[in-house]
């Protein structure tokens, strides 16, 4: 049965600026900033939360079904991932809007200037939970605000169980909000930054969070990941990359591995394994969807990460 996946698709245009911002913005100008970036390396990546999640359950052959609404410049995108397999029968083209598109430019440090232009993802509530059937479990990533608010209460009332992931849409919500998410949710899954601000927003411990619903996931970068449960935390060990390329959509190839998991009924020490080991595949190559594997290759990969087979 499918997993309905909620959230962004974007463009994502990453540019290398080949010396640092700081040789070139005056701190006592900064009133008056007009500055202009030669970035002779360009790259266009698709991306978008939605999009990087379903990918990531296909590749582990899983069923993605990602709904999102897009602009009218999507064909190239609708393109690549009717090539991988994935319907998108639920995903809407909103007239006289562009797809969500992020311009990143990086500097020899690694600092990053970002514009973010929403464009779509702002009329994702157009989309409706009911309109996708057999589905038996879901996610709510980010994605526009009004948009992951009814998600949330669609799924609840479907009683469709579903893993709140609000990422880079935290900011979006207050305490009380965030609270309302947590207990129509059976999951959240957050990551050490975003655990902390959630933490202080409402006013719950993680243990206190994870006694409102089935699972409380933090990732942790290198250090791995925790999987609070009401009686008692699992921490899992990081996966080894076998080199660090970029880790742009780290965070959406675990989940696509937490999806993996729970689809298949394998217990919370597996499902960790197998996503984390997900994070470890992406983080081997530029941007978000360019990781792909066989069966057999992931098998092996998880069995020298772990020190066991995977046995699935």
């Amino acid at each position: 049965m499918p997993a309905l996946i909620c959230g962004s698709f974007a463009y994502d245009t990453i540019m290398v600026f080949h010396d640092r911002f700081k040789n070139h913005i005056l701190p006592d100008k900064v009133h008056i900033l007009n500055v202009a970036f030669h970035v002779p390396d360009m790259r266009r990546e698709f991306g978008g939360c939605a999009a990087n999640i379903a990918y990531n359950l296909k590749l582990l052959g899983g069923e993605p079904l990602p709904m999102g609404t897009v602009g009218t410049d999507f064909r190239p995108y609708a393109e690549w991932l009717e090539k991988q397999g994935i319907a998108l029968k639920h995903v809407t083209v909103v007239e006289g809007t562009y797809t969500a598109q992020a311009f990143i430019t990086t500097d020899l440090d690694d600092n990053q200037i970002i514009a973010f232009h929403p464009g779509a993802m702002d009329h994702a509530h157009r989309n409706k939970v009911e309109d996708a059937q057999g589905i038996t479990l879901g996610i709510v990533s980010p994605d526009g605000r009004t948009g992951m608010i009814e998600h949330a209460t669609q799924f609840a009332e479907a009683g469709i169980p579903f893993i709140f992931d609000p990422g880079q849409g935290l900011p979006l919500f207050g305490g009380e909000e965030l609270v309302d998410f947590i207990d129509k949710a059976n999951y959240v899954c957050v990551n050490d930054y975003e655990s902390q601000l959630i933490c202080d927003r409402t006013g719950l411990s993680p243990h206190e969070i994870a006694e409102r619903v089935e699972a409380l996931i933090v990732t942790r970068g290198g250090k791995g990941s925790e999987i609070y449960l009401s009686s008692k935390r699992i921490d899992i060990p990081v996966a080894q990359a076998r080199e660090v390329i970029d880790p742009t959509g780290c965070g959406d190839a675990y989940r696509g591995g937490l999806l993996y998991g729970l689809m298949n009924g394998l217990d919370w020490e597996v499902t960790g394994r197998i996503a984390a080991l997900m994070g470890a595949l992406k983080i081997e190559h530029h941007g978000t969807q360019n990781h792909r594997f066989s069966r057999d290759e992931f098998a092996e990969r998880y069995r020298e990460s772990f020190g066991h087979a995977l046995g699935w």
